[in-house]
């Protein structure tokens, strides 16, 4: 019988905040978060290597990976985490005005493995917007992969555990793709990204999903009431923090605030979850990931989320 506590890791944000205190609850079942893991990118790793969590907050291109490696956990469609990512293509300052295209036969860095959801994004804007050929970029890794047993393209190299903002300032990259840069030196390539992102929005529905959450095959056989009770503590914490975000004195203070509520003043919805009102931006990322050589074989759409959520 399914053990009503479930050892879970998520990031601590707005829309997990209810869960993480425990106003909202999933009916049945307990969330255990005894851990708390502050690295939760070093998560996705663990439970992708060991299956360490019943539950785990996971970028969506290592769950693509991970599913197409036949690792023994399926995705609810719930989306924590969205960004635009224009501004994380960065280069140095003294050569920002250059054209993107410029990038192809250069060097770029890639914070963390090839398959990072950053990476997969940030490609997908060069490729789209600016008409990048990034089979002619190679591609420099600061880290490995997740997926232990996934293998990148030809055009995929290490950066021998120097440090990418080093290699960038050195003139050893050309660019690098990544968050967390706080260097004087170093530059977005695309100045307002946010607008950047905006506009992309009302234009062609771009709103990429970063993280979304897994759960232990194992537990969602034993027990198929699961995903759905679930599904319904995530969303109504959802609701919550988004009504938060919607009162008229509320003042966005972290960037992933400012980030929500301008989706809000452009009128959007800053975090839907459901497949449904998903499935532009999930297929894209699918094609993405093809592309790019992160999957190899298509998966149906619905045969990546847990059924009854």
């Amino acid at each position: 019988m399914l053990q009503s506590k479930l050892r879970t890791v998520l990031g601590t944000r707005g829309p997990t905040a209810a869960l993480k205190d425990g106003l909202v609850r999933p009916v049945g079942f307990e969330f255990d978060f005894d851990e708390e893991v502050t690295d939760v990118i070093g998560a996705f790793r663990r439970m992708v290597r060991n299956s360490e969590f019943d539950v785990c907050e996971m970028a969506l291109s290592t769950y693509l990976c991970a599913r197409e490696h036949g690792k023994r956990f399926t995705a609810l469609p719930v989306f924590l985490v969205r960004a635009f990512h224009h501004s994380a293509i960065l280069v140095r300052r003294d050569n920002s005005a250059r054209s993107p295209k410029a990038l192809e036969g250069q060097r770029v860095g890639v914070a963390g493995g090839y398959t990072t959801t950053t990476g997969l994004w940030a490609r997908a804007l060069l490729q789209e917007e600016h008409g990048v050929d990034l089979g002619r970029v190679t591609w420099v890794l600061s880290g490995d992969e997740h997926v232990a047993e996934y293998r990148a393209p030809a055009n995929v190299v290490s950066a021998g555990g120097r440090k990418l903002v080093d290699l960038l300032l050195e003139g050893e990259i050309d660019a690098l793709i990544g968050t967390g840069v706080d260097h004087p030196a170093v530059v977005p390539l695309v100045p307002d990204g946010l607008a950047a992102g905006l506009q992309a929005l009302r234009k062609r529905g771009y709103y990429p999903i970063n993280h979304l959450v897994v759960v232990r095959d194992e537990l969602l056989d034993e027990t198929p009431q699961l995903a759905g009770a679930l599904f319904e503590a995530f969303a109504e914490a959802q609701r919550l923090y988004v009504e938060h975000l919607r009162a008229p004195s509320f003042a966005p203070r972290t960037p992933e605030e400012q980030l929500h509520c301008a989706v809000i003043k452009a009128g959007g919805d800053p975090l839907p979850y459901g497949i449904a009102p998903n499935q532009r931006v999930l297929e894209s990322a699918i094609d993405h990931a093809m592309s790019q050589e992160i999957i190899t074989h298509r998966p149906a759409l619905q045969t990546l989320f847990a059924p009854t959520s």
